[in-house]
């Protein structure tokens, strides 16, 4: 009988885990969003935006962003497998892009507002992809 007990209660705990498990599944899909999102203010804004003003809003506006959107990450009770691997697949082609469209927007294409909106896409593809992956079913 004490087994019956002790496995009817190790079984009532297995399921509180997996509901809490269920609960908290879906937030990195949303982070991806909010990272995508973020992507089309702050790269035009980069690119476009000049003189002393410009540094002075987007710079700590990005850390602003980077630094809750990071704050978010940290208390999620659940994180999904294998998402160290995804999540920096996603940062590393996202530097790439970033990287590649300040290069380039700064240098052969100043000021153009086209050139600003392909990078912002570029820049945001990486995320939304994987928010997309990340919102398939299981």
């Amino acid at each position: 009988m004490a087994d019956q007990t002790s496995a009817s209660a190790t079984l009532q705990g297995i399921a509180r885990i997996e509901a809490a498990s269920q609960a908290g599944r879906g937030w990195y899909g949303r982070y991806l969003w909010l990272f995508a999102a973020w992507q089309l203010v702050l790269v035009p804004a980069v690119l476009l935006w000049r003189g002393p003003a410009a540094l002075a809003v987007t710079m700590p506006a990005n850390a602003l962003a980077v630094t809750a959107l990071s704050v978010f990450a940290v208390r999620r009770p659940v994180v999904p497998r294998g998402m160290g691997r995804r999540h920096l697949t996603v940062i590393g082609t996202w530097a790439a892009a970033y990287c590649a469209s300040l290069a380039l927007g700064l240098t052969a294409f100043t000021g153009s507002v086209p050139f600003a909106a392909a990078a912002a896409l570029a820049c945001a593809a990486p995320a939304a992809v994987a928010a997309l992956r990340e919102s398939r079913p299981a």
